[in-house]
């Protein structure tokens, strides 16, 4: 199953997600997710602070990242959203950057570990040789679960707030 089609995942805890690609529809849910997103997390996600997203904001949530990549979507039990996923691969097909964003209600129940899980699988399906992303150093929660999963740490040389994750998968 590729990530264009529907998906059920279940969390370690137990909470069922229904993930799927993001489609034109969604703008209007997709603004209400966000506004269930602490400022620190849309800070960390998009490493600049935001105020209420627009329409085009929106819009680049939904489109495709790159030809090579997807902008997914994940619908809690409730039918709303719970977390967005993004996998962008460069056009050589050597790397591919991952980013998720929950929603502040649901952390700790294992979202973002499954939904990072399942991009690592499809980038490694895809053929790519490492799956990456930068990171905010204050981003302890998401540092642990990359950590836990086998990624390793490099700093960013001209930012020393940053830090970028890595992941060979072969």
């Amino acid at each position: 199953m590729t990530l264009l089609d529907r998906e059920r995942l279940v969390t370690r805890t137990g909470v069922r997600l229904e993930v799927r690609a993001a489609r034109g529809e969604d703008e209007r849910a997709l603004s209400a997710f966000l506004a269930k997103v602490t400022p620190e997390d849309m800070r960390f996600r998009f490493l600049s602070t935001l105020g209420a997203p627009g329409h085009d904001q929106l819009v680049a949530l939904i489109e495709k990242p790159s030809a090579n990549g997807e902008s997914l979507i994940a619908w809690g039990e409730d039918g709303a959203i719970a977390a967005t996923a993004v996998l962008a691969g460069d056009a050589a097909g050597e790397r591919a950057e991952a980013a998720i964003l929950l929603r502040g209600d649901l952390k700790g129940q294992g979202i973002g570990w499954t939904l990072l899980e399942r991009l690592v699988a499809e980038a490694r399906s895809r053929g790519y040789a490492v799956v990456e992303s930068l990171e905010d150093r204050a981003n302890h929660a998401a540092l642990r679960v990359e950590n836990d999963m086998g990624f390793d740490t490099a700093p960013v040389e001209d930012d020393p707030t940053l830090v970028w994750v890595s992941k060979r998968l072969r």
